[in-house]
């Protein structure tokens, strides 16, 4: 079993103590803007071994009397359709979600803010459906020149034209479901309005990565590099801080550019008053103490490194597809080369090529092109699985591992013949497709139904749950059915980026 690298509990209690420290400087009311993954925060998980990936939830359970939650949405990305890649849903679905999840741990949110509206008819339909739901819709609006005209911006024309959101709590968490959502723009609103209404309300920033305390180079920090290769972030020694305190502490582009102005806004909105402490840099803002949690640093890195050729693996598949641009892929490329790393690093690549080699030159009665993949277990032992007439090699990969994990010869079959037969039957004959071999979605519906007669099969069926957080690799890219198996089983899956089929269209 492997060890963790992140401790939980040392980092609620440095975490939830920041916070209300925050909260006692200004006294009355925080704004307190949530970057990254409020729930399900997996990126964090991977490269902090240990990581609860709703630890951010239990934050919010332990300051529950304290906090109220106000969700931001960007009315474009409404109207565009955009999806959030982890969940493969759009931003507004994942908004909806959001809000579910939230309930179920006992939070409520107490409104949700569309920024930049402009009657955009998706939007509209979206505040329809949340306010038939009984939830509160804010609107904010765009401002021209925002943020650089600083007099429009601070003033009754910028954001004094939007909506004030009516909050009771002295934390207000202000999150979305990504990024550019519009948070920071929205904490700045209610600061201006709530200062005009004489409420000496602050704001702060909690953003998981970078780690301020780790060094530039630590590989934790190049892994956020590489999650936020497409938008050509990059992290950097704090100009401000350093300036300021001579002390090297880590902070990203966008945040350390955008400081000067960020400063002299706040400066316009208290109009000369020291109702603020004073921030002398962009880290002065941030309350965020992950850094604290780290309890063995080996562990930490080991895995940060694991996850930049993850990304590597995610982008080159991307860019295949037609959705990532040559210059992301290339820059993973370089982080992983300043690091020493190489993507047979990741120990499931190479038994998941030589797995598709091996089936080629055994090959037969298959006119298909051979894929290959491998899991390993949490117990470290590496399975693997090959494409047939029968099945896709996630298909076979799975029924594998969960034979392992059961301790089942392999020569028992889980999945009745008869039912692999109806399946095709019913894409075949009724719904008109080709009869394909099994997929990922099709075979766990496939060992459902067997197990409900086969107790061999039932068995198998529950130890699906121990593949989760798995790390897996297969030669070709997934299918639909397959990707859409592999998330439902939260399996870690890497792709050498070839294609399984040389037809365009693929269901």
């Amino acid at each position: 079993m492997k060890k963790n690298g992140f401790d939980n509990e040392k980092y609620l209690k440095e975490q939830t103590a920041a916070i209300l420290g925050r909260v006692a400087e200004f006294g009355n009311k925080l704004y307190l803007e949530f970057g990254g993954k409020l729930c399900f925060d997996y990126h964090a998980a991977r490269v902090l071994p240990g990581y609860d990936p709703n630890v951010k939830i239990r934050l919010l359970q332990k300051l529950k009397d304290k906090i109220e939650i106000v969700l931001c949405i960007y009315s474009g990305d409404i109207e565009k359709g955009r999806v959030r890649g982890d969940f493969g849903i759009t931003y507004d679905a994942a908004t909806f979600k959001l809000i579910d999840d939230l309930r179920k741990w006992g939070l409520d949110i107490s409104s949700v803010v569309i920024t930049r509206f402009t009657n955009q008819s998706a939007a509209v339909t979206f505040k329809n459906k949340l306010e038939r739901r009984g939830v509160k819709v804010y609107l904010h609006y765009p401002i021209k020149n925002y943020p650089t005209n600083i007099d429009l911006v601070a003033s009754d024309k910028g954001f004094g034209k939007n909506d004030y959101i009516k909050t009771k709590k002295p934390i207000v968490i202000i999150t979305g479901p990504g990024p550019n959502s519009g948070k920071l723009a929205t904490c700045l609103s209610q600061l201006y309005q709530e200062h005009k209404k004489g409420i000496n309300a602050g704001y702060a920033k909690f953003e998981t990565f970078p780690i301020w305390n780790i060094p530039l180079k630590h590989p934790v920090n190049v892994a956020y590099e590489a999650a936020t290769a497409d938008i050509q972030d990059f992290n950097l020694v704090d100009p401000h801080h350093f300036k300021k305190y001579k002390k090297k502490v880590i902070n990203y582009n966008r945040d350390v550019e955008s400081f000067p102005i960020l400063k002299s806004i706040l400066a316009k909105i208290c109009d000369g008053k020291k109702t603020m402490p004073v921030y002398n840099s962009p880290t002065d803002m941030g309350v965020n103490r992950a850094g604290f949690g780290i309890v063995n640093d080996k562990i930490v890195q080991e895995a940060a490194k694991q996850e930049l050729i993850r990304r590597y693996f995610r982008y080159n598949a991307e860019y295949l597809l037609g959705i990532e641009k040559k210059e992301t892929v290339q820059r993973a490329m370089d982080l992983m080369k300043e690091l020493g790393v190489d993507v047979t690093d990741r120990p499931v690549v190479n038994v998941a090529r030589k797995a598709s080699e091996d089936a080629e030159k055994k090959g037969k009665g298959f006119a298909g092109i051979y894929c290959g993949a491998a899991l390993e277990l949490k117990n470290g032992k590496i399975v693997t699985g090959k494409n047939s007439k029968l099945m896709h090699a996630a298909s076979s990969l799975v029924i594998n591992a969960v034979k392992v994990l059961a301790k089942i010869p392999d020569e028992i079959l889980l999945l009745s013949p008869q039912i692999i037969r109806q399946i095709s039957v019913l894409k075949e004959s009724i719904l008109g497709l080709e009869p394909e071999s099994l997929d990922l979605e099709e075979a766990l519906i496939a060992l459902s139904i067997s197990a409900t007669t086969n107790h061999t099969a039932e068995i198998a069926m529950k130890k699906l749950a121990e593949l989760r957080g798995c790390q897996m690799h297969i030669t070709h890219i997934s299918t639909p059915g397959d990707e859409v198996g592999l998330k439902m089983l939260g399996v870690n899956v890497t792709t050498d980026g070839k294609f399984s089929s040389n037809n365009l269209f693929v269901t």
